[in-house]
């Protein structure tokens, strides 16, 4: 099998000429300036920030397809940008080239209330998208913390707090609207809940990371706004004990709808930053959905497991407003954790296993911080086995920096050890990159550059990400 093409930067004449007629057709939406192109490289965590050569603000999929084609001809790469919330260099352009930022393609084309579905540009954001259907009765579930927008989650295959009841973006997502590397516009499914027709080429695209073409539009799942909804805390003696808490919680088949965990400096970070007074001891997060009387007897259940397990006391309220602070705060959880070492840098990290396996994970990997001398909060959407560190990190001492490159290459290989994967949510990108062939075998690594081929010859669709 031959190699990916090799990718080279566009320069000199050749780049002069695509910034002409980029300019020439999107006028005040195209840019080159420094501090726009920095602002479309990475800039969350510790890898470094790769701006392309230009920016274009695109405002329909015929626009995007335009854009697509001229660096096709160019051989310039071509990199899609939602808000900007991915960890792993996903946008970052390591070869220069165009980056297409989606954020003014915001429109709901249409909601179907009747049939639980909508039809949403890649730019509006997951708050938005709420937003627009509170008075429908109606709402779109994954929550992955961050205002990410829907393209980007697509591109990603997000997660999120809500995933152990409605699952992830691939079971969400109905159909997509992608242009590819060539530029046509391709549509990948119908807005039927099942089809047997053909190839399944909306699952391809979910998780592709921009790498097989840019995603214009969506239709999306919905589901009704539960009849109830309890949200509660749960203080444990230690993490052992609250994840097997949600290790028998799932194995008894509470349909909970969250199911987070946050160890003991996560609780104080959350503390000081969201000023809350939660007991600063390893906790589950909970929430139920339901009629009043299935969340109460859900709740009910769950306290039950928790006390058998020297947990407790479970309270929890069905007041909107008490739930709303409570969820802030978890989601608030990233910049929280600065709280605990300011003028430091983040490295946000995940990793999932089996969940017969998670306590295990969560243990040993809780030891390694303490052996590395490193601080990290542990906090994870435990009901699928998916956890999370935020390594707090002096970036200008050597050895400590040295020290959290060895806990992050154990961690991953932990997982894995555990038949778990290196990502669970936040995507591969750059930064996980290396973790592949690890992870999956050469024959299926073959696999993965074939479509790469197939679909985007030139290798200019993201290139350096997702397929090593």
């Amino acid at each position: 099998m031959d190699d990916l093409a090799q990718v080279r930067r566009v320069d000199g004449e050749a780049l002069t000429a695509l910034k002409g007629e980029l300019q020439g057709q999107f006028g005040n939406r195209y840019s080159d300036n420094t501090s726009v192109r920095e602002q479309h490289g990475h800039t969350l965590t510790w890898t470094g920030n790769q701006p392309p050569d230009a920016v274009v603000f695109a405002q329909s999929t015929e626009e995007v397809s335009q854009i697509v084609r001229l660096c096709a001809r160019y051989k310039a790469p071509v990199i899609p940008f939602g808000t900007g919330t991915s960890l792993e260099g996903h946008v970052n352009a390591p070869f220069g080239g165009v980056c297409i930022d989606l954020s003014m393609m915001k429109r709901v084309v249409a909601v179907h209330p009747e049939d639980l579905d909508c039809v949403v540009e890649p730019g509006i954001t997951r708050k938005e998208l709420n937003d627009y259907l509170r008075d429908t009765g109606l709402f779109f579930p994954i929550d992955p913390g961050a205002d990410a927008s829907i393209g980007g989650m697509v591109s990603t295959r997000a997660s999120g707090t809500n995933a152990v009841r409605y699952g992830t973006m691939k079971d969400n997502v109905i159909a997509l609207t992608v242009v590819m590397a060539n530029g046509d516009i391709v549509r990948t499914a119908r807005r039927a809940r099942k089809s047997s027709a053909g190839y399944d080429l909306t699952r391809l695209i979910i998780g592709a990371e921009g790498t097989l073409g840019v995603v214009t539009e969506i239709t999306l799942k919905l589901h009704g706004i539960p009849e109830a909804i309890s949200a509660g805390v749960c203080p444990f003696p230690d993490i052992d004990a609250c994840c097997n808490a949600a290790i028998a919680t799932i194995q008894s088949g509470i349909p909970v709808a969250r199911m987070e965990l946050m160890d003991k400096i996560g609780v104080q970070a959350v503390n000081m930053h969201s000023k809350l007074g939660l007991p600063e001891t390893p906790m589950l997060l909970m929430e139920f959905h339901g009629s009043d009387a299935s969340v109460k007897e859900q709740a009910e259940r769950f306290g039950e497991i928790a006390e058998d397990l020297g947990g407790g006391p479970f309270t929890w309220a069905t007041q909107a407003e008490e739930r709303t602070k409570l969820w802030q705060a978890r989601h608030d959880a990233y910049w929280a954790c600065f709280t605990l070492r300011p003028g430091t840098k983040a490295i946000a990290t995940d990793i999932c296993v089996p969940i017969s396996r998670l306590a295990d994970c969560v243990n040993e990997t809780h030891k390694d911080i303490a052996d590395s001398r490193l601080v990290s909060p542990i906090i994870g959407h435990v009901g699928d086995g998916n956890f999370h560190c935020n390594l707090l990190v002096d970036i200008n001492d050597g050895d400590e920096m040295q020290r959290a490159e060895g806990f992050l290459e154990r961690l991953v290989q932990r997982g894995l050890a555990m038949e778990g994967t290196c990502t669970g949510e936040h995507g591969v990108g750059q930064a996980k990159m290396k973790y592949m062939g690890e992870e999956h075998s050469a024959a299926t690594l073959g696999v993965m550059r074939t479509i790469k081929q197939a679909l985007d010859p030139d290798n200019i669709m993201n290139p350096g990400k997702l397929v090593p």
